[in-house]
Formats: C-alpha cells, structure tokens, sequence
C-alpha cells in the first residue's frame, strides 16, 4: 500500500477499499457494491433512526428520512461572542480577518431589535470569514470610550485589527451584510 492510499471500509457492505488520498473529494465507489464510500450515517435525535448523509450535504440542513426532523442541529454554537474591556484586545485586534463588533446596552430598546439580525449573521458567516462580536457598553466603558462611543446601536468594522468603518442605529440585514462583504472585498 502507498503512502498516498487510504483504506476506507463501505458503510454498505463492509468491503475494504484502498482509495488514493487525492480521490476523495471526487466521490469515490465500493469496489464491490458501488455505493458511495463519503457518505456518513446520522442517527437522528428525534426518533432515533440512522440516515446515510454524503459529507459534502451536512451544509443543506438535512431532514431525517423517517420523522423529517432536522439531522444537523448547530446553530446555538454560532451565537455572537461577547467581549469585554480585557479581551477586546484577543478577540479583535490580534484577529486575523473580519469582525463586527455591536456595541449595546441591555436598556437599549433598538439594540435588543439588533440581536436577532446579529444572531442571523453569525450563523450565517460561522467558520471563519467574519466573527461577530458584541461589546456592552455600560460594563465595559475603556473600550466605548476608546472608539467614540455616543449612541447606540453602534456597530464597529474591524479588518485585521483595524477600524475600517461603523455603522450607527439599527439596520437591515441587508444593509449590514452589504458593509461586511465590500469590507471583506478591500485589501
């Protein structure tokens, strides 16, 4: 066997295949039964029946082929990331990428219509390309002073630990997402 082979067994029919590394992002086939040897089973939480999923599907929210409850349920662990004044520092500045940071207060009635937009957004960009974090600017007062805090909702847009714009008062899905993808786009 060479070192760029790999022995996958069929979650079919329990044949062993050697399969070249670089093979397996094109789907590769059981020898013997010809199913496809990337697929995962996921046993569903609702009603406990186990569902063949091909990995590159787990992003299209799956349903379970029995009861049709959902089959990836992830959501919760991509919530926005609250910071405060001792790790403002960590979590934005040293970040190597995009972040946008709300800053809130709990009191703050068009913040609280900010949240689930916010929540929609980190979901949506979890993994990497923009970390959304939220800052509340009553509990953490070095930082809202720092940066010119006046009113809030405010919205910080940091690229590489560097202010590259801010938005104030409570927008539109749209509206933020249109500022995040052209601050991703400027190098």
């Amino acid at each position: 066997m060479g070192q760029e082979d790999m022995v996958i067994r069929c979650l079919n029919c329990g044949t062993k295949n050697r399969i070249q590394k670089e093979r397996m992002g094109s789907h590769p086939l059981c020898g013997r039964c010809h199913s496809h040897l990337d697929d995962m089973i996921i046993r569903c939480l609702a009603c406990g029946k186990k569902n063949r999923m091909p990995e590159n599907r787990l992003n299209d929210h799956p349903l379970c082929g029995s009861c049709s409850a959902p089959l990836v349920v992830g959501a919760a662990q991509f919530s926005p990331v609250y910071i405060t004044d001792g790790t403002f520092n960590r979590e934005v500045l040293t970040y190597q990428g995009a972040v946008l940071v709300d800053c809130w207060a709990p009191w703050c009635a068009p913040c609280r219509l900010l949240a689930p937009i916010l929540d929609e957004l980190a979901s949506k960009y979890a993994g990497g390309s923009v970390k959304i974090a939220k800052l509340n600017v009553d509990e953490n007062p070095l930082t809202a002073s720092q940066y010119h805090i006046h009113s809030i909702p405010t919205m910080l847009l940091f690229k590489e630990g560097i202010l590259v714009g801010s938005l104030t008062g409570v927008k539109t899905k749209e509206e933020i997402e249109k500022n995040l993808l052209a601050m991703m786009k400027t190098n």
